[in-house]
């Protein structure tokens, strides 16, 4: 089983959904740029992203300004999202036919709630049995990255109980820290999305790859 990020990795959106997060935090009286929106909120639930930036650069610990933040978020994200080009990954599309090929499970997994996830795959026109084989969101599972539970969800539904049989790959740091508290035989970060071949660095991946296609001679 291969688990994917989604945003960055899979989905490419140009960082829409961490220029939206910004907006929306900054709106609240802050000017956070977006280099530090990606190094702090990359990967994770959109509230803990939020909790995490005012945490960082302002000290600030505040529940009932970061949900009200989050509501606007998902306002504003949502109205993007349906005005904004989205688009699948570079080779991302080869790459789930040809794991499929091989008869390797794809499962998507991301820090958005369902309901953003399943619009974003509805955009692009992926289906759930046909691109990939399964979708787990945070708002699936009781915790979230790094925490390992939206791949522990993902191994139960395909009945997988060995971590070593499982690929994570993801665009940040936080992505890496997850599959390796989920025991996965291979954390990959990439390149294409939130965070740089350095800031992967930091979470000591498995590999680095530039490229989705790059996968594939690693799992051999």
């Amino acid at each position: 089983m291969v688990v994917f990020d989604m945003a960055g990795t899979t989905i490419n959106e140009d960082n829409l959904v961490y220029k939206t997060l910004r907006n929306a935090i900054n709106e609240a009286g802050f000017s956070f740029t977006l280099a530090q929106v990606l190094a702090e909120g990359a990967g994770k639930e959109k509230k803990q992203a939020i909790r995490s930036v005012l945490s960082a650069y302002a000290g600030v610990a505040d529940e009932q300004l970061t949900a009200t933040i989050y509501e606007h978020f998902i306002i504003q994200l949502t109205a993007a999202y349906a005005q904004e080009q989205i688009l699948a990954q570079s080779n991302a599309v080869e790459l789930l036919a040809a794991l499929k090929e091989k008869n390797i499970r794809t499962i998507l997994n991301t820090g958005y709630d369902r309901k953003t996830a399943s619009a974003i795959l509805h955009k692009i026109g992926w289906q759930e049995g046909v691109e990939y084989d399964a979708l787990v969101t945070a708002s699936d599972v009781p915790h979230n990255r790094p925490e390992p539970d939206m791949i522990l969800h993902a191994m139960q539904l395909f009945h997988i109980t060995d971590g070593s049989e499982v690929v994570k790959v993801g665009d940040s740091a936080i992505d890496i820290e997850e599959g390796k508290n989920a025991g996965c035989g291979l954390s990959i970060g990439i390149t294409t999305g939130a965070h740089t071949q350095a800031q992967l660095e930091t979470a000591h991946p498995d590999y680095i790859i530039n490229n989705l296609m790059e996968l594939l001679p690693l799992l051999r």
